[in-house]
């Protein structure tokens, strides 16, 4: 259990340190002759360094009933130890690295050498030896535990549960923790951590002012899952306050909420940034798919026994079809490598087809593999539709999983168009700037190449070596194509997919006509959203089908929202609640038809994310003008607002965003009930959602 260490001089207490720490998390409960002895120290000495880290926060020091009296006391690592030992990790590393090159110069006469110059851990390594990971023993983080009750929590987000997962297992490596201010300004100023490592992404824990203000500097915190589950704990070295547009960007681009990420970073992340060392504690916990899911050093010890010394990863957040096998197939070919399908199962753009189907796709797609060459297994990451960036990103901890070569696509990791209608990215960015970078990263990149059918030798080829493209059939299906077949139950042809998989894409994707959706009508109070509503539900009922349920604005706030006031935060719980609930009618479905005021657009577009992922969003905005529902104004609610008994009163003082890409826009001003209904209900024939 020791490092068998040659004797340690007198001016090397920092080396010490780090092996009596070592050694602590190793072997808690061994005595003070066995430490000793393991880290090549007296017995005089071994106390002086445990009063040291005693004093110094570092380990606890508890008595212990044994008869053994050499063993009277056991040794624990408190967070603070371990932050401690993982970043006296990293310099013993790049210590005894230095002392390498030099001995590699002298006796070669060379200065070049195997190992590149910067030495932080992750490129210390090839792709099959272990890395490090930030997890302490088992008996560390039992006693972390109990520690950790009196600590101050946080609840982590689905996101900050993906980003804490790969950090401690590795996948984040060289990071030690969530990026403190000057890691954070660097990586989004120039890519680089502060050290000068190649690293394209933020990873920060992003918390909200109130828990911000109840913590310090220098502090502990636990860090939990969303049922309160202990996953790690935070060593806060850094609380600060990001400039979001310049991160917005910097990172992604532009600051344009049309991009998924941004509008995450501005209306989704809290406002300020907490950063410091992790102690890994235990992995989150996933009961979907446990076989399917390996760390970097499992990837690795994989590798490592089958004799895979190169290895492609395939990168997709989408079901496989067949032009994706052939692709495959050619970039492990033409790599002389084996094969690592490698899809992300955590957060992806919003609108995917859901992991649980799409992981089904791929194993119905694995068996035609030769399964000697080929594997798959699944990532927990949280993407970010970084683009370019996150190309590099995904090289880096791809390479960390012991990948040698990473296929790169057109338009990798894009979000899709911005708010003038343009590609957020240029189609090669993404290659561009992997290749500038992929020899300092350690691994290759493989060309993505734009595959498609040629009817007359029945086969797919790339597209640009076709050289008789006058003479022959070409057939290609885009995404659009695809889901505009699912959604209206059209065939999908056997040399575009395989029939294991559009039979997947069919249980969750049936005809539009068929599935669940989501009417959602916003407008001034008084605009005669409730009205429309009704006259909608009743129509719906009228044809059958599908279960209908009216979540209209003032019933909601009676029954599930009674304790809300009219606070902007108050009005986003409401809207977030009516969001929630008819997700799940979606989800199951049934019809949801929705009618508050909904005055934000941030939220607006918070609740169509989470009613898309099951099924479809339809926005309805009544837009009848503020004179007009002043003049109607039946509960006398305008003339109270005017004359200020009313605070936060939409239209008055308060703001109405109005959405400016609705499905559909109406003007109930001189309309009947009955024609407004009518026009939504065209609108939903004409989006496949009912039957003509």
């Amino acid at each position: 259990m020791s490092l068998h260490p040659a004797p340690i001089s007198a001016d090397n207490d920092e080396d010490l340190r780090f092996r009596l720490l070592r050694q602590l998390d190793l072997a808690p409960d061994e005595s003070q002759r066995a430490i000793a002895a393991a880290i090549g120290v007296s017995l005089g000495r071994l106390n002086a360094q445990l009063r040291a880290a005693t004093e110094a926060g570092l380990i606890e020091v508890s008595d212990r009933n044994d008869s053994d009296r050499r063993k009277r006391f056991a040794y624990g690592l408190t967070a603070q130890g371990a932050a401690e030992k993982a970043r006296l990790t990293d310099r013993f590393l790049a210590r005894k690295f230095s002392e390498y090159a030099a001995l590699h110069a002298e006796l070669t006469g060379s200065a070049a050498y195997p190992i590149p110059q910067n030495v932080r851990s992750t490129l210390m390594q090839n792709n099959l030896a272990p890395i490090p990971e930030l997890y302490v023993s088992a008996d560390s983080a039992q006693k972390l535990k109990v520690e950790a009750a009196s600590l101050p929590s946080w609840d982590l987000t689905p996101r900050q549960i993906c980003d804490l997962e790969l950090l401690m297992n590795g996948g984040f490596n060289p990071l030690k923790g969530f990026m403190g201010k000057a890691d954070y300004e660097g990586v989004v100023e120039n890519m680089r951590l502060a050290d000068g490592a190649l690293w394209p992404m933020p990873i920060t824990l992003d918390i909200s002012q109130d828990f911000a203000d109840s913590i310090e500097e220098g502090q502990d915190i636990a860090l939990r899952d969303q049922e309160g589950v202990i996953l790690a704990i935070l060593s806060v070295s850094d609380k600060y306050i990001p400039n979001k547009t310049r991160e917005a960007e910097m990172v992604f681009g532009a600051d344009d909420l049309a991009h998924p990420a941004v509008n995450y970073l501005h209306h989704v992340a809290g406002p300020v940034y907490l950063g410091g060392a992790i102690t890994g504690i235990q992995q989150p916990i996933h009961y979907d798919f446990r076989a399917r899911r390996d760390t970097p050093n499992e990837l690795r010890a994989y590798f490592r026994k089958l004799g895979w010394r190169k290895v492609v990863a395939f990168q997709t957040r989408n079901p496989l079809h067949r032009a994706h096998q052939e692709l495959t197939f050619r970039a492990a070919k033409e790599s002389q490598a084996n094969l690592l399908i490698h899809p992300i199962v955590g957060m992806t753009k919003p609108g995917d087809v859901d992991h649980f189907t799409r992981v089904r796709c791929y194993e119905a797609v694995l068996d035609k593999y030769p399964a000697s060459t080929t594997s798959m297994s699944l990532l927990n990451l949280a993407m970010r539709m970084a683009g370019p960036r996150e190309a590099v990103w995904h090289g880096l901890i791809r390479a960390n999983h012991g990948c040698t070569h990473f296929i790169v696509g057109r338009d990798h990791a894009g979000p899709g168009k911005n708010s003038a209608g343009d590609d957020f990215y240029g189609p090669y960015d993404a290659q561009d700037l992997f290749r500038e970078h992929q020899e300092e990263m350690g691994i290759e990149m493989v060309d993505f190449k734009h595959m498609v059918w040629v009817q007359e030798r029945a086969q797919y080829e790339p597209m640009d070596e076709i050289k008789d493209k006058d003479d022959v059939t070409i057939l290609n299906i885009s995404g659009t194509e695809l889901r505009r077949r699912l959604a209206e139950g059209l065939e999908i042809p056997e040399w575009f997919s395989f029939p294991e998989v559009v039979a997947e894409l069919r249980k969750t994707k049936p005809p539009r006509a068929q599935q669940g959706f989501t009417v959602f009508l916003t407008g001034l109070s008084g605009s005669g959203k409730s009205t429309v509503a009704n006259a909608l539900m009743v129509k719906l009922m009228e044809m059958g089908g599908r279960p209908v349920t009216l979540l209209d604005g003032d019933v909601v706030r009676k029954h599930l929202s009674s304790e809300l006031g009219f606070s902007k935060e108050h009005r986003d719980i409401n809207i977030r609640r009516i969001g929630y609930v008819a997700s799940e009618i979606t989800k199951n479905g049934g019809i949801a038809i929705c009618a508050p005021i909904a005055p934000y657009t941030a939220t607006r577009r918070a609740v169509r994310e989470m009613i898309e992922a099951y099924g479809a969003f339809v926005e309805v905005h009544v837009a009848t003008s503020l004179e007009e529902c002043e003049r109607r104004d039946r509960k006398g609610l305008y003339k109270l607002a005017r004359e200020g008994k009313i605070k936060e009163f939409t239209g008055i003082s308060d703001p109405y965003e109005a959405p400016t890409s609705a499905e559909l826009v109406l003007d109930t001003e001189g309309t009947e009930v009955d024609y407004c209904a009518q026009q939504v209900l065209l609108k939903l024939e004409s989006m496949g959602l009912v039957a003509a």
